[in-house]
């Protein structure tokens, strides 16, 4: 009598779309305890006298035929076809058994029970519905960043655009656009291949398939990556966002990434407190991108990459000088000293537009990084093919043919990214064989405003990254209010970047905490979204009572470390006011070795003489002017 129920408890609505294959599978011994993904549906105690060939002699003969019936249907008499059928479209008791028509009126009697079928809810109904739950998930991996909560101000849509897609399931009332309603939530359908929401489950509720989508897709992440051709990329980014569990961190990590908060946002109040007055194009509002540029460079290292290169505006440039390439901070403060003299030719410019170059152990991998961080224009985005270039010559000159040593990342603003044609430019050259540097990071900085400029009013585009689909670079965009987000994103990306070696996006969504420059007033121009930012409470401020409440750390650790590197700075510009000189090797995005002696100072440059005698000059311009040939009609 088991084996009948355990039979008959497979007759029910879910394994209508289960094939054969899978319940072949599925005959093996089930382990005492193990998780069912279904309950016996129909009750035996009484009615099972309606069906009176269901019983324990007829059991196994009964299992038989339904696997043969579920291979072929054919295979099996019309009665029979009939019952299984109906069993398994969830017919009550009694009524899913159809005698056989008696012989002479074969048609009628077929006809009538055919008719039965069709009264059934029946197989179709139940394809229909495992389809539309297919699309349902497709629909999630296309529009799910629409309604992602991507803006840490909530005020403004990311993608410009309000409404949220009909096939997102925002209210139970959207299931019918897909033909679907309320009842169905319960109801277990079977997942598809394209999608890994299940982990090691192969079928969940529609209820449970909706919370893990908006849980993959619509939270403080929005993936665009349904436009790749390629079926493996697409099925790689499916796994590292949909997986359930994906986003889990050390204790470690989480400590980590509090301490470089703490750093990026206290080096710019260091800057704000010391010198208020001063130009210095401030992170604030952005402060995640150095955890984020850190992780990228630490799981890039982790992956064989010895060099960095990168190119950036000067939005946040003297916070990544100091906190990802480590330049020293005294030689960062005492830029702002107006009493600093020039030590050689060069080096007028101003501080936020000026490169590095530093060689160190990566502390998270104990292995041996170059960073370099090059010289950059006022014209925004002119340095992105320079970059590539560089990049390009140190991977020719190391043969680093495939790109894993040696490796480039760009950052942006998000109004020059959508609106500088030299990104499409550069763009194009990321998959030229005589130009690619076999995968870019980009990470776009992005504050929802371009120097007064309200995004409406700038870009015809919904995102300022979608520029970049035209290369099928996958982008990710990113609350930058979660730290763990924006840290499981750039890990994500810098992963893409090794195995795929092509181009990747991630997008920063920010706010911009003072105006265009320290100077600038924005309350003028943007009146509703900087009386917002006065009221939004710090990026870093946030994560430090998260991780409190959690009992990652304590409130005296967290201040233990804000007031180390706060002491760190104090010293530091104790040392920069004994700086008297500026040297320009300090600042220089390549070493330059045959132009500085071993103590930095300037070679003096001697020139051999590369003269020629009136002579040979004569005879070249001879030969340079006449005909090669005698005999030779030259063109009129």
């Amino acid at each position: 009598m088991h084996r009948l129920r355990t039979c008959a408890a497979r007759l029910r609505p879910l394994t209508a779309s289960q094939n054969a294959l899978s319940f072949s599978q599925q005959r093996t011994v089930v382990a005492p305890g193990a998780l069912r993904t279904f309950q016996p549906f129909r009750c035996y105690a009484a009615p099972v006298a309606a069906e009176p060939f269901l019983n324990g002699t007829s059991s196994n003969y009964v299992e038989e035929m339904y696997y043969a019936w579920l291979e072929n249907p054919n295979s099996v008499h019309k009665s029979w076809d009939i019952f299984f059928r109906n069993a398994n479209a969830g017919a009550p008791p009694g009524s899913a058994y159809q005698s056989p028509p008696p012989v002479g009126v074969i048609l009628s009697g077929l006809s009538q029970a055919q008719a039965l079928v069709g009264a059934q809810p029946n197989v179709e109904k139940l394809v229909e519905d495992h389809l539309a739950v297919q699309s349902l998930i497709r629909a999630y991996q296309i529009r799910g960043h629409h309604v992602a909560q991507l803006d840490p101000l909530g005020i403004m849509d990311c993608d410009l655009d309000s409404c949220v897609p009909a096939d997102i399931i925002t209210s139970s009332d959207k299931l019918g656009f897909y033909g679907l309603d309320e009842a169905d939530l319960d109801k277990v359908f079977r997942l598809p291949t394209t999608t890994y929401i299940g982990g090691s489950e192969s079928a969940l509720p529609l209820r449970e398939i909706i919370r893990r989508l908006e849980m993959a897709y619509c939270q403080h992440i929005g993936v665009e990556f349904m436009f790749i051709n390629d079926l493996q990329q697409c099925q790689w980014i499916r796994q590292k966002f949909e997986k359930p569990g994906v986003m889990q961190f050390t204790l470690d990590e989480k400590r980590t990434l509090l301490a470089r908060m703490v750093r990026s946002t206290r080096f710019e109040e260091f800057l704000h407190r010391k010198w208020s007055s001063e130009k210095r194009f401030g992170l604030e509002g952005c402060e995640s991108l150095i955890p984020a540029l850190k992780t990228i460079i630490d799981k890039s290292s982790e992956n064989g990459v010895e060099s960095v290169i990168m190119g950036m505006p000067h939005r946040g440039r003297l916070n990544v000088l100091a906190n990802v390439i480590r330049k020293e901070l005294e030689q960062i403060f005492c830029q702002f000293d107006s009493k600093l003299e020039a030590a050689d030719e060069g080096s007028g410019d101003v501080k936020y537009h000026l490169g590095m170059y530093h060689r160190r152990t990566n502390r998270v991998t104990d292995r041996h990084i170059t960073l370099s961080l090059m010289a950059n224009p006022s014209h925004l985005e002119a340095v992105d093919p320079v970059v590539q270039g560089k990049t390009k010559a140190e991977q020719f000159y190391c043969g680093d043919s495939e790109g894993k040593r040696v490796m480039s990342i760009l950052l942006h603003g998000d109004a020059a990214f959508a609106g500088q044609g030299i990104v499409y430019e550069t763009f194009h050259l990321s998959d030229l064989p005589s130009y690619t540097t076999h995968g870019t990071i980009h990470v776009v900085v992005n504050n929802q405003i371009g120097f007064t400029t309200d995004p409406r009013m700038a870009r015809s585009s919904p995102y300022p990254t979608d520029v970049a689909r035209v290369v099928n670079a996958p982008i990710f965009h990113v609350n930058a209010d979660d730290p763990e987000a924006v840290m499981y994103v750039c890990n994500v990306a810098a992963e893409w970047r090794a195995t795929f070696h092509k181009d990747v996006v991630v997008d920063l969504v920010s706010y911009r905490r003072n105006g265009h420059n320290e100077m600038d007033e924005p309350m003028f121009t943007q009146p509703l979204m900087y009386k917002q930012i006065k009221k939004q409470k710090p990026v870093l401020q946030k994560y430090a009572e998260k991780l409190i409440a959690e009992g990652a750390v304590s409130r005296q650790e967290y201040e233990e470390e804000i007031s180390k590197y706060d002491k760190i700075c104090e010293e530091a510009y104790n040392r920069s006011k004994d700086e008297k000189i500026l040297h320009i090797k300090h600042w220089l995005d390549s070493p330059w070795p045959g132009f500085f002696t071993l103590d930095g100072q300037p070679k003096s440059m001697s020139c051999p003489s590369t003269g020629l005698n009136e002579e040979v000059l004569s005879h070249i311009g001879q030969v340079a002017s006449s005909v090669p040939v005698e005999d030779f009609t030259i063109h009129g």
